[in-house]
């Protein structure tokens, strides 16, 4: 299923302001990167020389927006559309090809969780470790270390080893170590791949009380719900272009939508009726055509939930055929059935088909089903089931 009509009008850019006024800036951002392809080698190659060849991948390319101090923003996109370059550009462990990055006031990087962590070293050892990485004093992470261990639930086994923790243990330190820095940005990349559900409430938590003491957030996610329900303002990045930016449902509606057209357009190249394929069946009926379409009575393949869908099945009878049956049913992606129905149920079975081509249409008014891949099957046979045409 997917969400939201098409809208292809970016959003408007940010607004102007002196650069105080803002916790980050972006102006005119490139960050490229030098990508080196070596070709495979014969014997003598590999002794008289090397074929190396290399390209430029623009990962942002001429990027500019604002963050407001005290604002969630997030960004979305694709994969490899930029937006964790972004977040290294902001908290300054990458630097821009060109443009300028400019961060007023002390950053918080929720990246790469665990970066600084020695497997032998306790999780003791590397609370303090991680903290110093992070610019906390010795003094301060002594205050806070009671806070930071039972935060992430490791007061059992925080004399233990790094290296005997599970993955989840191994983040929760992490992500525990680096909320309690108490900065004024706080950069956030997918931290709801962090650990199991009791400790991403307490995420979200902790996260809802840096927005309470006005902290400005830089948030990552693919989580479109995530970010609506987190963010103040969202910006879309495609490609390292940036493509809107501005409130968090107008970006996310506009994303959903250019999501949808990449969408329908695989759908409709995949989709359709082969009449080739393999076949079953007496044969004395065929469906020749099944068709999706909207309440417009246009073709269709990705729907919002709760949207009106149509379904046009054409077939052919090849004589005289008493009580046909025509029916259809939908599958969610992993085999599980949604919904079935078919014109004996629905007491619009005719009582006889003449010879020759015609159409049935069945009208779906509201289509509850949730987001995801549907399969939709069509079937044709006899009243009694015990004939497939």
């Amino acid at each position: 299923m997917a969400t939201q009509d098409k809208e292809k009008k970016a959003c408007k850019p940010p607004v102007s302001g002196t650069a105080q006024s803002f916790a980050v800036s972006l102006r005119d951002v490139v960050k490229q990167y030098r990508v080196r392809h070596e070709k495979g080698r014969t014997l003598k190659e590999t002794f008289l020389r090397q074929r190396i060849y290399s390209e430029t991948i623009n990962a942002l390319d001429h990027v500019s927006f604002d963050v407001p101090r005290g604002m969630t923003m997030g960004i979305i996109g694709s994969n490899g559309s930029g937006k964790s370059t972004t977040l290294k550009l902001i908290a300054g462990t990458s630097k821009p090809t060109s443009g300028e990055v400019q961060v007023n006031g002390r950053v918080s990087a929720l990246l790469e969780l665990g970066a600084g962590f020695h497997p032998d070293f306790t999780g003791r050892e590397n609370v303090f470790l991680d903290g110093a990485i992070m610019g906390l004093p010795k003094k301060v992470i002594e205050e806070r270390f009671d806070e930071i261990v039972d935060f992430a639930d490791m007061r059992e086994f925080i004399d233990a080893p790094a290296k005997t923790y599970s993955s989840g243990m191994y983040l929760r330190l992490a992500f525990s170590v680096a909320v309690s820095v108490d900065p004024d940005i706080i950069l956030i990349d997918e931290v709801f791949a962090v650990g199991d559900e009791a400790f991403q409430r307490k995420c979200l938590e902790r996260i809802d009380r840096f927005k309470s003491e006005d902290k400005t957030i830089v948030f990552v996610s693919h989580s479109l719900d995530a970010v609506r329900s987190l963010c103040d303002g969202a910006v879309w990045l495609d490609q390292g272009r940036l493509r809107a930016q501005g409130s968090t449902d107008k970006v996310t509606d506009y994303y959903l939508a250019a999501v949808n057209d990449l969408e329908e357009n695989r759908l409709s190249a995949e989709a359709g009726y082969d009449k080739n394929e393999q076949r079953w069946g007496t044969r004395r009926g065929e469906i020749t055509a099944v068709e999706l379409l909207a309440a417009d009575g246009r073709q269709r393949y990705t729907y919002n939930t709760g949207d009106t869908m149509k379904v046009r099945i054409e077939y052919t009878a090849k004589e005289r055929l008493g009580e046909p049956v025509f029916g259809t049913s939908i599958h969610r992606s992993d085999g599980v059935l949604c919904f079935g129905t078919n014109t004996s149920e629905d007491d619009q079975t005719p009582d006889w088909l003449e010879p020759g081509e015609g159409e049935v249409l069945l009208d779906i008014d509201k289509l509850n089903l949730l987001p995801g891949d549907y399969y939709l099957s069509a079937s044709f046979h006899n009243l009694e089931q015990s004939e497939t045409y």
